[in-house]
């Protein structure tokens, strides 16, 4: 059966979500649909991330990660306290261990008062055992505003409201988009189930970006590579070592942050995650495996630069994702007091990156847009806090560059 509605989403994470509470709060007329293939809102990156509501002292001062982080951590806890969505501003602390980090965190410091990062505070070592006793360092940088939110509960919310403002909008769950086309004006939207007909069309895919997009008739000269982040969590007996978030000083010549420690709103305490490179997009065993994921990856010649690029990091991480002691290791540089008793394994989640020709992950948000269509193409962390301006940026595209020129 065909459904007819003004605009499509296709992607539920918070993303995709956020755009539909944006959209349709801006324009309460327009019909919307929101399509996920899982049986629920947020099953992949967002329901599977850190829980951490990121400040933006990492990204470069005027990108799209640093405004868009900056302004939209500040509206998503004004929605978690307006909605009641489990959240908490606790705070974290970045802390160097070794004397050769002390320009990097400087540095970092730096672009967070450049980024207008509130509540930030540099700690000598004492300062630091101070907020975390357990945490050994030679000082560190306090981010108040720092925090954690059940991120699944946020976008579930976002959806219900957006769908409570029009009676014809809805989300669809369960069904996976196979084909795009179009014909006369407008997109026909091809399901597992259904036949969907809009006339206009916004891609909110994650993993599945680059795809999508191609299926738009979007020429796209990267791929969306996945990385798979393991956790430990601590035990009973060791929770009481972690008060807050702690970070370590991350290195400037790798594409991730580093194993953190990360108080979860339900009281768990996770430890983690490592990055290797996933043969499977959705996989979050270490043994999962998809044939096509994996040709796709690794018949593309920026996947092979990358892994040249960062070959030792690279070495390291898979050693500790299949050893617990390496990856104990790694925590003690900051908790020395930790043992093997201390953490048992934990969950695991997969990063979409979209990843260039020339093997560089570090890019920028990235969004375009056709005539008919937006396609969320890169949204890495830290996207989930950033989820909200994310959204009204969309919004505002769709005014601009669709909406106003089919007007």
């Amino acid at each position: 059966m065909e459904q007819i509605f003004d605009v499509v989403i296709v992607g539920g994470g918070i993303v995709g979500a956020a755009t539909l509470y944006k959209l349709q709060e801006r324009n309460p007329e327009l019909s919307i649909c929101l399509i996920e293939k899982e049986k629920a809102l947020a099953d992949h990156q967002t329901g599977n991330n850190s829980g951490v509501i990121h400040s933006g002292i990492y990204y470069k001062p005027g990108s799209l990660k640093a405004k868009n982080c900056v302004n939209g951590r500040r509206e998503l806890v004004k929605f978690a306290q307006e909605h009641r969505i489990q959240h908490d501003v606790c705070g974290k602390i970045i802390a160097a261990t070794d004397p050769k980090e002390m320009p990097n965190m400087d540095k970092i410091f730096n672009t967070g008062l450049e980024n207008g990062i509130e509540g930030m505070t540099k700690l000598s070592a004492e300062e630091v055992k101070e907020i975390e006793p357990f945490c050994e360092s030679i000082g560190g940088i306090h981010v108040a505003c720092t925090g954690i939110i059940d991120f699944r509960g946020a976008t579930e919310k976002m959806a219900e409201i957006a769908t409570s403002k029009q009676a014809k909008s809805r989300v669809v769950l369960g069904e996976e988009v196979t084909g795009i086309e179009r014909s006369m004006g407008q997109s026909i939207i091809k399901t597992s189930k259904n036949l969907y007909r809009s006339k206009y069309v916004i891609f909110c895919g994650g993993l599945q970006a680059d795809r999508l997009a191609k299926k738009d008739g979007v020429q796209l000269k990267e791929k969306i590579v996945g990385f798979r982040g393991d956790y430990y969590e601590l035990t009973e007996q060791a929770k009481h070592k972690v008060r807050h978030l702690i970070y370590p000083v991350p290195n400037p010549d790798f594409p991730f942050l580093g194993v953190h420690f990360t108080r979860m709103v339900d009281g768990e305490i996770e430890c983690g995650p490592n990055a290797v490179f996933t043969f499977k997009r959705e996989g979050y065993g270490k043994t999962d495996f998809d044939l096509n994921d994996t040709m796709d990856a690794l018949s593309y010649g920026g996947t092979w630069k990358l892994f040249m690029n960062n070959i030792s990091f690279g070495i390291n991480e898979y050693r500790r994702a299949f050893s617990k002691k390496l990856f104990l290791k790694t925590l003690q540089r900051m908790l020395p007091s930790l043992t093997m008793d201390d953490i048992h394994p934990g969950r695991a989640g997969v990063r979409a990156l979209l990843l260039r020709t020339d093997g560089d992950t570090r890019d920028d948000f990235r969004i375009e847009y056709t005539d008919h269509s937006i396609h969320v193409l890169n949204a890495p962390s830290p996207a989930a806090t950033a989820s909200l301006a994310i959204g009204e940026q969309v919004a505002q595209m769709a005014e601009e560059k669709m909406f106003k020129t089919a007007n």
